[in-house]
């Protein structure tokens, strides 16, 4: 669906004239859109953004979140003095009534950010270098986030990395079997099956006290990251939404994750799906630059254990979505979510035979 992105941005205090909008990104989620305005004698861009409260069910919550983790960071980066602050994190345009976000006629909940000029995402990480800087710029943003005042934040997907709770949740669509897809996929769902002793050992060790609950992005995509164009350094994390309560390994383990994928993550030809260790060293020394010293022992000591469980957990969640008639990622073909569910299990089997080696690397460099 296309919307009517002149009138949604008339609910906003715009500094210059609306000139056009188009889709911009590769989001799975909300619908985001790139905006030109006429100000000043040139043209200004802007992200139109619309949040899928279908996925995220309370979105005032959603933006108190985003609100606070905005203004923390800006206040970290005066103290810290630098200048281009509007590139170093998201900056929210109000609405002409003083709010984060506008409500439509429709329903739909819109917020408006300053384009961030001059840097792009990478849908596929490129080399080593864009790995440790996307990397180095997600661990200073969980740094920024450590002395967040205030109350705890909202969770806006109760239990998002919960892996044993998503566990529960795969074996729930397996038994109601709603679309009638389960006998296609016994093989998927024995692999799953197979791996359920690792699904609690995060959420244990937390329980028993031994990692922290700290304030983490939750979505770790590289792609989630701006790369200057050219610095070539990782300026500003986006895509808050899933800003909350977490574990700091959740992060890790979702960057390395898409870090170490040689293909993107709905690739076909699954002999070209193996984990690159260069990537992981390449994120590890990246994240441990940045975050290293705001981690104890326990969560270095499950770095790379991190990456395996929240492969398989990517993993089963697709599956699920795939069971439950695709209902959560949007899909552009019939079958789109089980082959992203092969390529994380692909991941999964790979991670397992490197293990070793990857603790090895980050008993190296942390």
């Amino acid at each position: 669906m296309i919307h009517d992105i002149a009138k949604v941005a008339a609910a906003f205090d715009m500094r210059g004239e609306f000139v056009s909008a188009k889709p911009y990104g590769s989001g799975h989620i909300n619908d985001t859109y790139s905006a030109c305005y006429e100000e000043g004698g040139g043209i200004v861009r802007y992200i139109h953004q619309r949040i899928n409260h279908s996925i995220f069910k309370d979105p005032p919550s959603l933006m108190d979140n985003v609100c606070r983790v905005t203004e923390h960071q800006r206040r970290k980066l005066i103290e810290a003095g630098v200048d281009d602050l509007t590139r170093r994190a998201l900056t929210l345009i109000p609405t002409l009534d003083g709010e984060s976000f506008h409500r439509d006629a429709d329903g739909n909940f819109w917020r408006t950010y300053i384009f961030i000029e001059k840097a792009q995402t990478y849908d596929q990480i490129e080399n080593t270098d864009q790995a440790f800087q996307a990397a180095k710029a997600f661990g200073e943003f969980q740094k920024q986030l450590v002395d967040l005042p205030g109350e705890r934040l909202h969770e806006t997907i109760p239990a998002f990395h919960d892996t044993r709770s998503r566990f529960a949740v795969l074996q729930a669509a397996i038994d109601s079997d709603t679309q009638n897809r389960a006998a296609s996929v016994q093989s998927e769902i024995e692999f799953a099956c197979a791996r359920e002793p690792i699904v609690g050992v995060l959420v244990d060790l937390q329980g028993r006290g031994l990692i922290p609950e700290v304030t983490t992005h939750n979505d770790t995509k590289l792609n989630n990251v701006m790369i200057d164009d050219k610095t070539n350094e990782g300026i500003c994390v986006i895509d808050l939404d899933t800003v909350m309560p977490g574990l700091s390994l959740y992060d890790f383990g979702d960057m390395v994750r898409t870090a170490a994928r040689p293909t993107p993550e709905d690739e076909t030809d699954l002999s070209r799906v193996v984990a690159r260790m260069a990537m992981f060293e390449a994120v590890t020394r990246g994240y441990l630059e940045s975050a290293g010293d705001v981690l104890n022992q326990v969560e270095k000591d499950h770095l790379a254990f991190s990456a395996r469980l929240i492969t398989f957990e990517i993993g089963i969640r697709f599956l699920t979505d795939y069971l439950q008639g695709d209902v959560y990622f949007k899909t552009h073909r019939p079958g789109h979510n089980l082959d992203r569910c092969h390529v994380q299990f692909k991941m999964v089997e790979s991670f397992e035979a490197q293990e070793d080696g990857m603790n090895r690397c980050v008993e190296k460099l942390g």
